[in-house]
């Protein structure tokens, strides 16, 4: 019997180091948001939405050419707007970037107060959508027609 335990017990403690080993690499390699990269017709107008409808804070860029405005979206991660679109391309809702709030009603304050536009999902002008899970959200489109969700999630 003690002759089969030690080969059990080194067969585990491979299997536990193979899984253990297996978790390290996929924490290795796991992606996260890095940025988020839009190519603009008019960078100035996209740059001032950003700026004063969204209060995103800008950031140093490293070009320094006058095409880039880069902005932090969150701990780790940047909206990037490169001038050079030839045209404005109409977008689908479904293509949309989105950002939580923690107080949705204020910020929809906000927006009427500066007459941006915002919508349910459905399409509602001034419409909430409630998600499933109770999460609200709206949505509205920058000055070149990119669709923004803006939302109450807690996460």
């Amino acid at each position: 019997m003690k002759q089969l335990a030690f080969p059990f017990l080194m067969v585990l403690l491979c299997l536990s180091t193979a899984l253990s080993a297996q978790k390290t690499n996929i924490a290795q390699i796991r992606p996260t948001l890095n940025h988020i990269a839009v190519y603009v017709y008019d960078l100035q107008k996209q740059a001032d939405f950003y700026h004063q409808v969204m209060y995103l804070d800008t950031i140093p860029e490293p070009f320094h050419d006058g095409r880039h405005v880069w902005f932090r979206i969150g701990p780790h991660s940047q909206l990037h707007l490169i001038q050079g679109a030839k045209m404005i391309v109409r977008h689908d809702i479904n293509t949309h970037i989105c950002f939580a709030v923690p107080n949705l009603q204020a910020f929809m304050e906000h927006l009427n107060q500066l007459g941006v536009a915002y919508q349910s999902w459905t399409g509602e002008r001034h419409g909430i959508t409630k998600r499933q899970d109770g999460v609200q959200q709206i949505y509205l489109q920058d000055t070149e027609g990119n669709w923004i969700e803006v939302n109450d999630d807690r996460f």
